[in-house]
């Protein structure tokens, strides 16, 4: 018998501390990728909603207002409360994530997990934010005062539906903002449940709202709301534009950005071959490809080309696709008919312009939206599979033979979120860390540094700013310099 798949309790738009339809009464379905089928339908929020929830946010804002006199530690003891019973439901929460995203049961716990471990990093920074005395000179009395930015909007994508929202919401709380939170419309269902776990804690009426429903509309309003202080989204590069774009149009509000990637993977003749090829497989692969860090341009040094394809190939062809809600499932579906459209695509593309199938290149049987894992070699630069954000398990192994050649190609890209070296050579290490242009580089590892400690960003246009550690912070602060002239004696 399998695991149970959960009942959907929440479907409805959060402010206020309450549930409540949508103004213009519509609804959208929430789809199981497994098997197209509809779970259920969700209020439909658009910019009449984003107004309400703004406005209830811009009040919960205001000097004097519970949120705004309560001392920094009980907000860390909300947050705190919160970890807890996100604990508590953990169970529960697991089931919805696999249920609305298709992710793997074994994968959303573990990512619902790395969540809460975040929810309490940030809850023990509550009261630890502060500013500095500065011996300005002349007879002043000169120091700076931290300070939350506002009313924070945050935009939140559909591949890792809770570990994102809390990537947002915590810093911000800690903070001493509101938020006013749009998840994606593919994967609302963990966000709304997580709303009564922070009503259940203790925050006030108005500190967190969440308002479902589509991008070009409730996205939109969001981003363009004259009393909306900052913007975080995460997602395309090509939507990261448009809300730079409609955010500074609108008031200049301040704009965090993680967007998209088509991240590196080095792989150096002296690496250990079946160390290498599990990174490597594990980079692209984790979460079907949906991870915007994922290293799907494997460049491998040519002495090892050959046996380094032959590994992939037999990783790929060991990856268990089938039901997420069987523990032994490895690659469950992608997330929505539009996903997998792109990815198949994209996998026409690469045979078409000549890169070799090694394994997968297909979709898995008839029903939901599932790719069998594929392994192109024979990938060049030139080659869409090689250029272009596929979002899916398909990793394209290239060759190269200098390390000047390497760092060349694989800066050549728009994108700059994540990139990985294999080699047991320190010197070749730090030499390809050094030049190649990434937000994070991963040695003999990958994907392994979403501690709560760490910031995570990108250059170029994966991105502007950075999320969690103590540099998550400061994009959901205002520095206030104070200078106060101090009276002389007269003489």
């Amino acid at each position: 018998m399998g695991i149970e798949k959960p009942t959907v309790k929440y479907t409805q738009i959060f402010i206020n501390n309450e549930f409540r339809n949508s103004v213009s009464g519509k609804t959208f379905a929430s789809i199981n990728p497994t098997n197209g089928e509809k779970i259920c339908d969700v209020q439909e929020g658009d910019a009449a909603d984003i107004d309400v929830a703004v406005k209830a946010a811009r009040e919960a804002f205001k000097l004097g207002s519970p949120w705004r006199t309560m001392d920094a530690s009980q907000r860390g003891r909300l947050l705190y409360k919160l970890a807890d019973l996100m604990e508590r439901d953990l169970d529960y929460l697991s089931r919805l994530e696999t249920l609305d995203n298709g992710k793997p049961i074994v994968a959303a716990k573990f990512e619902i997990e790395a969540a809460i471990t975040l929810v309490r990093y940030y809850a023990g920074y509550a009261d630890k934010i502060h500013g500095k005395t500065i011996p300005m000179d002349g007879n002043f009395f000169a120091f700076t005062r931290i300070e939350p930015v506002g009313v924070c909007g945050q935009i939140i994508p559909w591949n890792y539906p809770l570990p994102m929202m809390i990537w947002k919401i915590a810093p911000a709380l800690c903070c001493g903002n509101t938020v006013v939170l749009k998840p994606a419309e593919q994967t609302p269902l963990t966000a709304l449940y997580c709303a009564t776990l922070i009503k259940e804690a203790g925050f006030p009426a108005g500190v967190f709202n969440c308002v479902p429903g589509y991008g070009p509309t409730a996205g939109a309003a969001l981003v363009r709301h004259p009393d909306v202080d900052k913007i975080a989204f995460t997602g395309s590069t090509e939507v990261g534009k448009l809300v730079q774009s409609e955010a500074g149009n609108s008031n200049l509000k301040r704009v965090t950005l993680e967007l998209g990637g088509k991240s590196p993977i080095v792989i150096f003749n002296d690496a250990d071959l079946d160390l290498a090829a599990g990174i490597a497989h594990e980079s692209v692969f984790t979460n079907m490809g949906q991870c915007c860090c994922a290293a799907t341009r494997t460049f491998v040094q040519e002495d090892i080309y050959d046996a380094f394809v032959a590994k992939s190939r037999e990783l790929a062809a060991a990856r268990v696709v089938g039901d997420p809600f069987d523990e032994k499932t490895i690659n469950g579906p992608q997330v929505d008919e539009t996903q997998f459209n792109k990815i198949l695509n994209l996998i026409e593309s690469g045979k078409s312009e000549g890169a070799k199938v090694e394994f997968g290149g297909e979709r898995v049987g008839d029903k939901g939206y599932f790719v069998r894992p594929t392994v192109f070699s024979g990938v060049t630069d030139e080659m869409r599979i090689a250029k272009e954000e596929i979002f899916g398990p398909v990793q394209q192994i290239l060759k190269f033979k200098t390390m000047e050649e390497v760092i060349e190609r694989a800066n050549k890209t728009a994108y700059g979120l994540g990139a990985g070296v294999v080699t047991k050579d320190f010197d070749k290490a730090m030499t390809f860390m050094q030049g190649v242009q990434s937000g994070t580089v991963w040695i003999n590892t990958y994907d392994s540094q979403f501690g709560p400690q760490v910031p995570f960003g990108g250059y170029k246009m994966s991105g502007v700013g950075r999320e969690n550690g103590e540099d998550g912070l400061h994009g959901y602060c205002e520095i206030k310099t104070v200078i106060a002239a101090i009276p002389q004696k007269n003489s």
